[in-house]
């Protein structure tokens, strides 16, 4: 048979296999797991990014990217591992972008979108009839964090960030794919896959929490970091589950330059809802909001390198644990190998307060001048000690 792409024109009731959206991370949430039969690849979030941060300083930039590679073959009845599927496995290559920046000491705004060069849901032994593929911009994130507590000692320092995003759906959550009818040649279009969709089509809320304690003189950073992200109903009666995800963190800076993080991440992700009166006329064969929903553990390693205003750093997802939340009847695919390698880089648009770092008997880190103390400590960006101003 001949396939060919187009836009799904059908009523919004009678539309076959609708939105699911599964890009990443973040955050350093960035790499991750994978809902559904129907569903796969990506994290139930749609952040990704380095380690978890609170806000930055006044004035100051942040543009951060990058490229995340999710492959997996994996299948599920519940937390048991099976050969059945109806398809081989899931691949997705997606670039990710945010653009951050300080309002205030306590108020950060960023942006954060994404492109995806490869959404692919392999057929069953690689048939390519029923292998679905897409590619396109992900869904934009708008996300204000405020820190809500800071103190500073010359031993330690603590903070607590809370944030409230939106998330604006413009990725297409409804394509689909006509094959041509061999012997009347008329053309049958199919909505594709949901794990092949760029966007769930849903404004999605988004509450971020995040609190840090570093030790300054041995360099070591503990983080913790909760998400929650309450999903919107699509314009086809769905709603996808509603995700959670609570990470903790553990890091240090050696040799001024290199930095070493592990992270302890769980997730959970409800079921998808659906209208009743979508499932009216029956349903594509490639639906299954039943195999949706899961409850994953995973530990993340994290290497960096920073040099000046640049981070460069590269991680994976090592899954521990995955329990399904689907019936006996359907197999649903699970989280496999995840990879996201990328660049950070911050920078100043001006300096206020510099004068201040000028005064005799203070202390300033060379590589961050906004990084100011009364004593001798370590940088709390890059671990270089301060220096003494004379």
């Amino acid at each position: 048979m001949i396939r060919s792409a187009r836009k799904a024109s059908l009523p919004p009731v009678v539309k076959g296999s609708l939105a699911w959206f599964v890009p990443l991370l973040a955050a350093f949430l960035l790499p991750a797991s994978l809902p559904g039969q129907c569903c796969a690849g990506g994290s139930g979030s749609p952040m990704a990014g380095d380690a978890p941060l609170g806000v930055l300083d006044q004035y100051q930039m942040e543009i951060n990217t990058n490229y995340q590679f999710i492959h997996t073959d994996k299948f599920y009845k519940k937390d048991e591992r099976v050969t059945e599927r109806t398809f081989d496995g899931y691949d997705s290559q997606y670039q990710y972008i945010k653009l951050a920046y300080g309002l205030s000491k306590e108020l950060t705004v960023s942006l954060e979108n994404g492109y995806y060069f490869l959404k692919q849901e392999i057929g069953y032994q690689h048939d390519p009839r029923t292998t679905y593929t897409s590619k396109g911009v992900g869904d934009l994130i708008i996300l204000p964090k405020y820190n809500v507590y800071r103190k500073e000692t010359r031993k330690s320092v603590n903070e607590i960030t809370l944030g409230l995003g939106y998330k604006v759906p413009l990725g297409s959550y409804n394509d689909s794919v006509g094959n041509v009818e061999p012997f009347s040649g008329q053309t049958y279009y199919v909505t594709k896959p949901t794990a092949v969709q760029l966007s769930s089509g849903a404004h999605d809320l988004l509450l971020q929490a995040f609190l840090h304690h570093g030790f300054l003189r041995s360099g070591i950073k503990l983080f913790a970091n909760g998400t929650y992200i309450m999903k919107g109903w699509n314009p086809n009666g769905e709603r996808l589950g509603d995700f959670t995800s609570v990470a903790f963190y553990a890091s240090r800076t050696f040799v001024e330059h290199i930095g070493a993080t592990v992270q302890a991440r769980y997730e959970h992700m409800a079921r998808m809802q659906v209208n009743e009166s979508v499932l009216m006329f029956g349903r594509p064969s490639n639906y299954f909001p039943e195999a949706t929903g899961y409850s994953k553990l995973f530990l993340t390693p994290q290497a960096s390198y920073t040099n000046g205003k640049i981070t460069l750093y590269a991680a994976t997802d090592i899954p521990l644990y995955q329990r399904m939340n689907t019936s006996e009847h359907y197999t649903q695919v699970g989280s496999g190998n995840t990879t996201t390698v990328g660049l950070s880089f911050r920078f100043f648009t001006t300096h206020p307060g510099l004068k201040q770092i000028k005064v005799a008997g203070t202390y300033v880190c060379p590589m961050h001048p906004e990084e100011v103390s009364d004593g001798p400590r370590k940088c709390t960006k890059c671990g270089m000690d301060l220096e003494r101003v004379e």
